[in-house]
C-alpha cells in the first residue's frame, strides 16, 4: 500500500477547473518529483493533500486513512508537513523562535530538544544564526530554515513547493543535497520544483502536469532521458 494516495482529484478556484481528476501515488521512503508549467496545478495539488484547499471530487488517503477532508493542523499531526513556496519564514522572530513554532503540535520537551538538535547538525548554520531576525537571513538560509521548521514536526512525509526558488546556483546545489538527506535519513519527500532537471536527478519517479491532468508518468531517470520532457521542461 502507497503512504500517499491521491485518486481522481478535482479542485475549483471559483469557476476555474484547477485539477482535472489527478492521480497519484507516494510509496514510502521515495523521492517524488512533480514537475510542470507554471499554472499546471503543481501548488495546488500540494495545497489540497495538506489541507489548504478542499476538494471537489475525489480522494486522498495517507496510510490507509481518508484525509480528504481533515483540517491543516490535524494533517500536521497524523504525519505530514509542508515546506511553502515563497518560504513562510516569520520575519520578526528570530531562527530559534522559527524553529519551535514548527513544533507546535508536539508537547514533549524532551523530544522537541531532540528535534532541534537534529535541525541544527542537519542545518548548521541555523545553529550559528540561532538569535538572528529570520528576516534578515539571506534566501538560501531561509529556505534551509523552512524546511528545518517543517522538520520539526518529525514529519513522515514532506511536501516541498519551489525550494529552488529565487536561490543562487550554490545554494540551489545545497538545497537538493539537503533534500537528499532527508530523504536518507527516513523521511519521504513530495517535491514541486520549476528546476526540472535538479528535480528528476534526485527523485526516485515523477509525474508530469500539464493544465490540471497528470500527462505522464515514470521512473525519475528515464522522463529526464524522455525526448517530450526534455524539450518541454529540460531547455533542449
Amino acid at each position: 500500500m502507497a503512504m500517499l494516495e491521491v485518486d481522481n482529484l478535482h479542485v475549483y478556484y471559483g469557476m476555474i477547473h484547477a485539477l482535472k481528476g489527478v492521480s497519484f501515488s507516494v510509496n514510502e521512503g521515495e523521492v517524488i518529483a512533480l514537475i510542470g508549467a507554471n499554472g499546471a496545478g503543481k501548488t495546488t495539488t500540494l495545497h489540497t493533500i495538506t489541507g489548504l484547499l478542499s476538494a471537489k471530487q475525489g480522494s486522498i488517503r495517507f496510510e490507509g486513512k481518508d484525509i480528504t477532508k481533515t483540517p491543516a493542523h490535524k494533517i500536521v499531526e497524523m504525519g505530514i508537513a509542508h515546506v511553502p513556496e515563497g518560504r513562510r519564514i516569520f520575519s520578526q522572530l528570530n531562527v530559534y523562535e522559527n524553529l519551535i513554532m514548527g513544533a507546535f503540535t508536539r508537547k514533549d520537551k524532551a523530544e522537541i530538544e531532540d528535534s532541534l538538535a537534529m535541525v541544527y547538525r542537519r542545518f548548521p548554520r541555523l545553529e550559528e544564526r540561532k538569535n538572528q531576525r529570520a528576516g534578515t537571513l539571506s534566501g538560501g538560509e531561509q529556505q534551509m530554515l523552512a524546511m528545518g521548521r517543517a522538520l520539526m514536526s518529525r514529519p513522515k512525509l514532506i511536501v516541498m513547493d519551489e525550494p529552488s526558488m529565487g536561490l543562487s546556483p550554490i545554494f540551489v546545489n545545497e538545497i537538493f543535497d539537503i533534500i537528499q538527506v532527508v530523504s536518507e535519513g527516513g523521511t519521504t519527500v513530495l517535491l514541486v520544483e520549476q528546476n526540472a532537471r535538479k528535480a528528476l536527478s534526485i527523485a526516485d519517479r515523477a509525474y508530469v502536469l500539464e493544465t490540471g491532468k497528470v500527462t505522464m508518468e515514470g521512473k525519475a531517470d528515464e522522463l529526464l532521458h524522455n525526448e517530450a520532457v526534455q524539450k518541454a521542461y529540460l531547455g533542449e
